[in-house]
């Protein structure tokens, strides 16, 4: 496999490292390919791990005894002679919680191993129920019956925000979008639910989730944006989250696109995000800024038979300088477009990828920087608030 393992989780082992931690690294390697890739043989296991195969044997006969993973004939056999057994984690041997807080709802899961969803809740968010005390509480009161319902416990948890978070400790800086400033989510979250709680911001989740399980799972450097009511970014460069100080990164949707624009509330002018997020959809859709995000995807699909150009055509423009901007300064090998850029019309999205390839001399020099669509839509950055939960819990299983 072409992702490195230290990248997602598993320490690189250090010299004169002691026996338990060459068995603990061993484990925590060949579940960790397993959750991510999917049942497989011992042999494909010693192959992709560089391990042989009395080793895979004892990590795989160690796991198997805890109940972590069963062996089983394939269901569909090639060849003569005996069938290799597959191996295969038990989703409900280790899960976590996974929260995605956005502006007007919050969606929660319990997920396994393997990164099955086992149950989920959601409520939507109005602004008396926006506090951080009071989002806090509603997601303590339905992890209790989540893990109630399903009757899994939880090993850890990870969440998602739709602001800027010191990854150190989730501490929340500012989510403008919630009305929310200085918030210590990780924290309070980790005191009521009695967990490991690890917080980051909701595009760097979705760009982890599109590493893992997305479009970029066999790429090393890609770009996650997403739009709802802001616009954000997520980086992997060289197989690993780019953070930046403090973890305080991904903020594209505030680089300065238009001098003439709109006021911006960080204080700008003109910021990526009040020509192509979620207000400026609507105003070139001819809808009320306020819209639903239902109404919004209608009138989107209503537009997907339209040729380019159309009634996006200024939104899109402003869409493309972004992208370009973003490819010229991160030569990712993929951008995905996340939320509300996945509901738009395919020959819109056609005319975005044919630009940026034109007009980003980066784009060129590497034969093309991909523009793709999220397969993983509104979950993506519940998928990513899983992934980032299961990093330490994987090692202790």
């Amino acid at each position: 496999m072409s992702r490195a393992w230290g990248a997602n989780g598993v320490p690189a082992l250090s010299s004169g490292a002691r026996p338990d931690e060459v068995r603990r690294h061993n484990r925590a390697a060949l579940l960790r390919r397993l959750h991510v890739a999917g049942p497989c043989t011992r042999a494909t296991l010693a192959a992709e791990l560089g391990l042989n195969r009395s080793t895979i044997k004892a990590v795989v006969d160690g796991l198997a005894e805890s109940g972590v993973v069963t062996e089983a004939v394939p269901v569909q056999r090639s060849g003569a002679g005996r069938p290799s057994l597959m191996v295969i984690p038990d989703p409900e041997a280790a899960a976590v919680l996974a929260v995605d807080i956005r502006v007007e709802q919050v969606a929660m899961a319990l997920v396994g191993i393997g990164g099955q969803i086992l149950g989920r809740h959601s409520w939507n968010l109005h602004r008396a129920t926006r506090t951080p005390g009071e989002v806090i509480t509603h997601i303590a009161e339905s992890a209790q019956l989540l893990v109630e319902e399903v009757a899994v416990p939880a090993r850890g948890v990870g969440v998602s925000v739709p602001g800027v978070v010191r990854r150190a400790d989730g501490w929340v800086h500012e989510a403008p979008n919630l009305g929310w400033r200085d918030v210590a989510l990780g924290e309070r979250l980790g005191a009521v639910l009695k967990l490991p709680v690890q917080v980051a911001n909701d595009a760097e989740l979705g760009a982890l989730a599109e590493h893992v399980r997305g479009n970029a799972r066999e790429l090393t450097d890609i770009v996650y944006i997403s739009a709802e009511r802001g616009v954000g970014g997520g980086v992997i460069s060289g197989g690993a989250p780019l953070r930046g100080t403090r973890g305080y990164v991904g903020e594209l949707g505030h680089i300065p696109v238009r001098p003439d624009g709109r006021p911006c509330y960080c204080g700008s002018r003109g910021c990526w995000e009040t020509e192509v997020g979620e207000a400026a959809l609507c105003r070139a859709l001819g809808l009320p800024e306020s819209s639903a995000r239902g109404v919004i995807v209608a009138e989107l699909r209503s537009l997907a038979a339209n040729p380019m150009p159309g009634p996006l055509d200024e939104y899109v423009e402003w869409l493309i300088a972004g992208l370009v901007g973003v490819v010229n300064m991160m030569a990712p090998e993929m951008v995905v477009l996340g939320d509300l850029f996945t509901a738009l019309p395919g020959p819109v999205v056609d005319h975005v990828r044919r630009q940026v390839h034109e007009r980003s001399l980066v784009s060129r020099a590497i034969g093309g920087t991909r523009i793709e669509i999220s397969p993983l839509g509104r979950d993506a950055k519940l998928v990513g608030a899983a992934e980032l939960a299961f990093e330490p819990v994987l090692g202790a299983v």
